[in-house]
């Protein structure tokens, strides 16, 4: 079991303190965070790649290689690298070089994004979603497959003959998961192409995704595939305090703030307090509280998921950054130890019995 972060590394105005954050800040601090969570035995940290004012990363692996240098075990990926907007030859070769930077730790975690800011920027049109990520995700699984790529071209991408890319990563291939949203055609898609499977969950309750897991390993299965060998992650909103009344509060302005800003842009309603307190409560999809409830819902979870990999996104909105570093401290001291304990147990139980 492996236990993570991600961020979209958020900036803006402080809700509580009134204190502006922006890139420059930010960046410094989220390097920060990355080296805390690898000096904790953390096992990945994931940053999102958005093009809006409000979020510094707009190139995770830019971002992650600064973070490469200054740590030594902790895994680095994209949470998601936007592969619809972009192109896959670069797309690899960041990602080959920062796996390079960092002696064998860099991963892409590709999807479609959340958002569509990145659609006119770079000249496509939204109406090709679907299609656009479809033929770039294939592209990039050739170009992870060797060194010498040919590519017949296609409706989105120019024809490839024969021409070398550099650089190679260090490790063979570079890990390349699908991030998906709870659409089942998409979780097809992971298992047609034997991919391992992230499933955002920021909202409802959890065990309402479970059949999404179910449907993926029963198709790869049909595929021709050994489900057992296909690693699946769930991605979270959460955050680790003391108490759960001081999660809840620390969390909740920040977190609020940026979901009610979404909100408005998508047609929700406001949310507030009381929704937030129900969302952490055992059944709801905020892992918010102290170390041993958020431990036991991710237990809990596991019971349901059978996950290889657990990520929480604690830094929602721009927070107190002594604050968000005491969360990850003790998600890193208290809790992954604990549910990674509680794993190996009941692994070892199920093996002698």
């Amino acid at each position: 079991m492996e236990l993570g972060l991600y961020t979209f590394a958020d900036v803006g105005t402080d809700p509580v303190t009134g204190v502006k954050v922006g890139p420059a800040e930010r960046l410094r601090n989220l390097v920060e965070e990355i080296e805390l969570a690898d000096q904790l035995g953390l096992d990945f940290f994931g940053l999102g790649e958005h093009h809006r004012p409000d979020y510094a990363v707009s190139s995770p692996a830019v971002a992650l290689a600064a973070a490469a240098t200054r740590t030594k075990n902790i895994r680095l990926s994209s949470a998601v690298s936007v592969l619809s907007s972009d192109d896959p030859i670069r797309v690899f070769q960041q990602f080959a070089t920062l796996d390079n930077l960092s002696e064998g730790r860099a991963e892409i975690m590709a999807g479609r994004g959340s958002f569509i800011e990145s659609f006119p920027l770079f000249g496509y049109a939204l109406e090709d979603y679907d299609t656009l990520f479809a033929e770039k995700l294939e592209m990039l699984i050739k170009l992870n497959d060797g060194e010498i790529f040919s590519w017949p071209g296609g409706q989105h991408t120019p024809k490839v003959d024969n021409r070398g890319v550099y650089p190679r990563p260090l490790q063979e291939k570079l890990p390349l998961w699908i991030a998906v949203g709870g659409t089942p055609q998409s979780v097809g898609r992971a298992a047609m192409l034997g991919l391992p499977l992230a499933l955002a969950i920021i909202g409802g309750e959890p065990h309402r995704f479970a059949p999404l897991f179910k449907l993926y390993r029963e198709a790869a299965a049909k595929f021709g595939r050994d489900p057992a060998t296909l690693k699946t992650s769930i991605n979270v909103h959460g955050f680790v305090a003391e108490t759960t009344q001081e999660a809840i509060d620390t969390a909740f302005p920040a977190h609020t703030d940026v979901m009610n800003r979404i909100g408005r842009e998508r047609g929700w309603g406001p949310t507030g307090k009381d929704q937030f307190a129900a969302s952490a409560a055992p059944r709801g999809a905020n892992f918010a509280g102290s170390p041993a409830e958020v431990t036991d819902k991710i237990l809990a979870n596991h019971e349901i998921f059978g996950f290889d990999r657990f990520v929480i996104q604690m830094a929602i909105g721009v927070m107190d950054h002594a604050k968000l570093m005491k969360a990850i401290e003790l998600f890193g001291t208290k809790v992954a130890p604990e549910v990674k304990k509680a794993v190996a147990a009941k692994k070892t139980a199920a093996a002698e019995a």
